[in-house]
């Protein structure tokens, strides 16, 4: 059963005159499809370019075809708020982190193991193989199409003071994802962790709710955090990985040859996500540091990996067995 939050049915409400349109359309030559698209972050982000480019390239493919609507800035709410849109259908498409998703298809949890994936290069070649495979067919059982996975960088320790050990993290609040894996890799630290939608994160810190977390430094300054945590720790202990969906009603309304263009479509776009992720990572720490931001680098790294290791152990059945983390871990 689809749990429906309170924030979820408020955001629905409040955002009634963009989603009213129906989904099906009549112009004088063809259907004509509109897509509810949410996006977490602005106009200058990847997050959002990327739609654009979807969009650009749809239209070039199969002009007038689809309407976008692409909602920015949070405004249909958090990844959890969007995907339960999604199932729900007043959302047609939109990114997620695997960390959100994987509250439907556990197996995902894979890709958020720590100190699991070297780095970009590697998490393609994965999701790109067998494993990505299989992974999409649990998602599209679940509700959510998915095309093709995107790589949001690294995630790194953000915090109000400096913290460089994992020892340093004891008895501090931290904001994690609401979901298990994250709970179990920080409680491993010592810290409390605390599931909050990364809507409410910078009023959380600002407020004492929370004193730490961890997050990509593209979204460390989409979202302002310097503003509240000006110490990030270079750990890189995730790589944080997406996808690109599309809900499951606005699928099987496509023809064949629709899905094949979308799904090319949405490939490509991955790809460009990814370039301009990589780009923007580099800008954003900029960004934050000409802020006040100061960055670190982390100390006793093997006390920080052998924490980790107890969350491969805590989820390796969840994930489909040691065997699964160990052809991971050895794909060249």
């Amino acid at each position: 059963m689809v749990s429906i939050t309170r924030r979820a049915l408020v955001s629905a409400a409040a955002l009634a005159p963009v989603l009213a349109a129906p989904v099906f359309l009549r112009s004088a030559s063809a259907r004509t499809t509109a897509l509810a698209v949410a996006s977490l972050l602005g106009d200058d982000k990847p997050e959002t370019k990327v739609w654009r480019r979807i969009e650009a390239r749809l239209e070039e493919r199969l002009p007038g075809r689809f309407r976008f609507r692409i909602v920015t800035n949070g405004a249909l709410g958090g990844e959890k708020d969007v995907a339960d849109g999604a199932r729900l259908g007043s959302i047609q498409a939109s990114l997620s982190t695997v960390s959100t998703l994987s509250a439907w298809v556990p197996e995902l949890q894979l890709l958020d193991l720590p100190f699991l994936f070297r780095d970009a290069d590697h998490l393609r070649r994965v999701v790109s193989g067998p494993i990505g495979d299989g992974l999409k067919q649990r998602l599209a059982e679940n509700g959510f199409v998915v095309p093709d996975f995107i790589d949001y960088g690294a995630r790194h320790l953000l915090a109000k003071e400096a913290v460089t050990r994992p020892d340093q993290l004891q008895g501090k609040t931290m904001r994690v994802i609401q979901s298990p894996l994250h709970t179990k890799l920080w409680s491993a630290f010592g810290a409390v962790p605390v599931g909050i939608p990364i809507t409410e994160t910078y009023n959380a810190l600002a407020t004492g709710v929370a004193d730490a977390m961890d997050l990509t430094a593209s979204a460390y300054a989409g979202f302002k955090l310097f503003e509240v945590v000006p110490y990030l720790t270079k750990t890189a202990h995730i790589r944080s990985s997406g996808v690109i969906f599309f809900a499951e009603s606005f699928w099987n309304s496509l023809t064949e040859d629709e899905r094949a263009i979308v799904t090319e479509v949405s490939a490509e776009a991955a790809l460009y996500f990814n370039a301009l992720m990589e780009q923007d990572e580099a800008e954003s720490l900029e960004l934050a540091q000409a802020n006040g931001e100061t960055v670190l680098l982390p100390e006793a790294l093997s006390a920080w990996q052998e924490g980790a290791r107890t969350v491969w152990t805590a989820f390796e059945e969840i994930v489909g067995g040691p065997q699964v983390i160990e052809t991971v871990r050895t794909t060249a």
